[in-house]
């Protein structure tokens, strides 16, 4: 009978990406409290939230080709630990300076963690269970993290304050180091867990550039002349822009515009996340079956590109027509409909690049950051200029929809290694 240790490595890939941004957003939820012991303003607040994407930008790029050439293992294992060492440090920052190094260092710290799951799951997978495999990896890393991180970090900051939030944020971490050291090699074949049949099952669903254990010389020339990474960069800038605004500003938008208290900034945020879930998720097994039918590249665009068209979509009526009950919808459904690509950049940069995938990951990763060092600035300046969020929320539309069109119409069909598929014979 054939083991499924991999999908242990999927949970253990997923639960470390939720740790990751639980890490991150909590300074979302505890603005008001450090605002009222330090008196950061709005924009200030915008360029701290900047600051994370800053050292996220250049370690997702380069962190790429470190894993690509010391493998998961090594890189998550010193990244992790780092970041969560960082996590406990923003216990003790008390500047608005302190604050920006510490949210640099944090992002530099997390910037491997994509590229890191991208290349274990090229490794670990067969292709036709990919999508599947990062739909649960994002879907319960990212928006799950988000939709109970709000009620977690709350009550947190609510029992025990704001420096043991961070501190108690920060040894999960340490902890998760320990069980990633055990559980994961850089090759299944080399795991006792896994039995012939899985190591043959894996085997038979990948390309053969995707056997060499490690990268030695990364090809650049490559990387920069992908039209597909390049599109996908283009379209993760512009979901990115999204992600990254209402990542950090949604609890500061809910609170300021509706005067709602801390409690029930918590609770209404777990809708927008809750939907971003079940897209992740749902839109890893769908594009999965689409695959396994239908083995090429250019569906998962469409499927991207109508997604995001769909999340621009949703935020006009916010912008015409602000209320509450108008908002916590289509937000949601922007949120929702935006995290259906969840999953698929990081299978579009497997389909692109198969032997050097980390590097590939980072490289749409690197313009995720981006636009996370763009939007929380630029939304932070637009409500402090404005004392509105509506303005933010039509630039979000506009630029979700010039994501669309790239991923749409740009983007072509991409034969790899000379094959048009990785699906195993025994799965046809």
């Amino acid at each position: 009978m054939r083991s499924k240790y991999r999908w242990s490595i999927v949970v253990l890939i997923a639960v470390i990406t939720l740790i990751n941004y639980l890490d991150r957003s909590a300074i979302g939820y505890a603005t008001s409290p450090i605002s009222a012991a330090l008196h950061f303003n709005d924009a200030q607040w915008g360029i701290i939230d900047s600051a994370f994407s800053v050292g996220y930008l250049v370690l997702a790029f380069f962190g790429g080709a470190l894993v690509d050439r010391y493998g998961p293992k090594r890189t998550w294992s010193i990244a992790a630990a780092v970041w969560s060492l960082v996590t406990i440090a923003t216990a003790v920052a008390g500047s608005f300076a302190e604050f920006f190094v510490v949210r640099v260092l944090l992002g530099a710290s997390e910037g491997p963690g994509f590229p890191a799951a991208t290349r274990a799951s090229s490794r670990w997978l067969p292709g036709h269970e990919r999508g599947r495999a990062l739909g649960i990896i994002v879907g319960i890393g990212v928006p799950f993290s988000l939709m109970v991180g709000g009620p977690i970090v709350t009550q947190l900051l609510t029992h025990v304050g704001w420096h043991m939030t961070f501190v108690v944020l920060g040894l999960v971490g340490v902890v998760w180091v320990g069980f990633w050291r055990f559980m994961y090699s850089d090759r299944p074949e080399d795991h006792p867990r896994v039995n012939i049949q899985e190591q043959e099952y894996i085997q038979a669903g990948r390309l053969d550039e995707e056997e060499a254990p490690a990268v030695r010389k990364i090809d650049w020339s490559a990387l920069f002349s992908n039209r597909n990474l390049w599109m996908s960069a283009i379209g993760y800038f512009a979901w990115g822009y999204m992600f990254w605004a209402f990542m950090y500003w949604l609890p500061g938008y809910l609170g300021q515009t509706f005067h709602l208290d801390l409690a029930s900034v918590g609770l209404f945020s777990v809708l927008p996340w809750a939907l971003a879930t079940v897209g992740a998720i749902v839109s890893g097994v769908v594009v999965d079956r689409i695959f396994k039918h239908n083995p090429r590249h250019r569906p998962r665009f469409v499927v991207m590109g109508l997604a995001l068209l769909l999340a621009g979509l949703s935020l006009v009526p916010i912008v015409t027509a602000p209320s509450l009950t108008t908002a916590l919808i289509f937000i949601s459904l922007g949120v929702g409909f935006g995290m259906v690509t969840g999953p698929l950049w990081w299978v579009t940069a497997i389909d692109a690049e198969p032997q050097q995938p980390a590097v590939a990951a980072g490289f749409v990763d690197a313009a995720f950051a981006l636009s996370g060092i763009v939007a929380p600035a630029v939304t932070g300046f637009i409500a402090q200029a404005t004392g509105s969020f509506g303005s933010g929320f039509a630039l979000m539309a506009v630029l979700a929809i010039v994501g669309a069109v790239c991923l749409l119409f740009i983007t072509r069909e991409q034969r790899v290694g000379g094959h048009a598929a990785n699906v195993p014979a025994s799965v046809q």
